[in-house]
């Protein structure tokens, strides 16, 4: 029997960082060298694998959409040749990018999973080498085809996603959808299917960087900030609100969120609260918001509205029709009512 060939993309990340003088950096050539001094990697169980070191590596919080531009193109150019794909990328911004992905690669058939490292692999005690070698073997023998994260023996909707501990193993939390599978001593899948074969060929959409402003309400935030916010080219606004999607009663703020939307900003209402949806017709608050233009995102992460945000605005659409798509489910990323 053929074994099933994984392609693992290393765009930087802890993972692959090296102990220097100056702290931990990314080193070319090291996180591959690593693995090859691990055997568990070449168990017979295991898939097999090319690692594919990108040149510069990426340190994720310089992470833009161009570079999810560059890794969807990689997936597209290598999609033929292999049953899979891992992208090795660093935590601070990898919900970002596994929502990205998931609104990119159109017609997937095959799993991509995002995964990482809070602690370097050549380091004692790294988590780097069980979610590496769990992603490995997910992805060759529970190919859920979709764009996934797995981290800390969970393996989660990409654009469900959200960085919640900064410094613990378990690093991730999807609150508004369950997982799609659990890596404890035997793998159980949850929300996940296995991917059905697919004569679809892979299509990846093209996405621009696009002006889009991200604010959070606070006791006392004034209307003069989210004017200034709302000034050309901005084209669209995240609000991030009170509870069910509720901000001041201010009229000025109203007026001014008002005026953006038929300027054509697209604004966008989603909830600071973890888990949760917006329901805007609840209170009048929320109500207010709604007679000014502002659309609700449900329970869409921040990640996941800002990625769909710039796959939006990147196609020739009207305001009216990015609005009417925000509001529904693409890709997995929001519930519907």
């Amino acid at each position: 029997m053929t074994k099933r060939s994984i392609y693992v993309a290393y765009t930087g990340g802890t993972i692959g960082m090296q102990k220097t003088s100056h702290g931990f950096a990314p080193v070319a050539g090291f996180l591959t060298d690593c693995v090859k001094a691990m055997p568990e990697f070449y168990h017979d169980d295991m898939p097999q694998f090319v690692i594919q070191e990108y040149c510069p590596l990426i340190d994720s919080s310089d992470m833009a959409p161009t570079d999810w531009q560059m890794i969807a193109n990689d997936i597209k150019l290598n999609y033929d040749k292999y049953d899979g794909f891992v992208i090795l990328h660093g935590t601070d911004t990898m919900a970002f990018t596994a929502s990205a992905l998931s609104f990119m690669l159109q017609d997937l058939s095959k799993p991509v999973i995002v995964t990482g490292s809070q602690i370097p692999l050549a380091q004692l005690r790294s988590d780097g080498q069980t979610n590496l070698l769990n992603s490995l073997y997910i992805a060759a023998n529970y190919p859920v085809a979709e764009v996934c994260l797995f981290f800390n023996n969970k393996l989660f909707r990409g654009n469900r996603t959200t960085k919640a501990h900064a410094d613990g193993f378990g690093a991730f939390a999807s609150p508004n959808f369950p997982l799609l599978l659990e890596a404890g001593i035997k793998i159980h899948m949850k929300a996940g299917k296995i991917a059905e074969p697919s004569d679809k060929p892979l299509d990846v959409a093209t996405i621009s960087p696009q002006p889009i402003g991200v604010v959070t309400l606070y006791p006392g935030i004034t209307t003069d900030i989210i004017e200034n916010i709302l000034q050309q080219p901005v084209k669209a606004l995240i609000l991030l609100t009170y509870g069910v999607g509720n901000a001041p009663q201010n009229p000025a703020l109203l007026k001014v969120l008002s005026q953006a939307s038929q300027r054509g900003i697209v604004l966008v209402n989603l909830t600071q609260c973890l888990q949760g949806k917006v329901n805007m017709s609840g209170y009048a608050t929320g109500n207010a918001l709604q007679e000014a233009g502002v659309i609700s995102g449900s329970d869409m992460t921040t990640e996941a509205a800002l990625a769909k945000l710039h796959y939006l605005l990147s196609k020739p659409l009207s305001p009216t029709q990015v609005r009417e798509a925000m509001q529904q489910d693409l890709v997995g990323e929001l519930s519907e009512d």
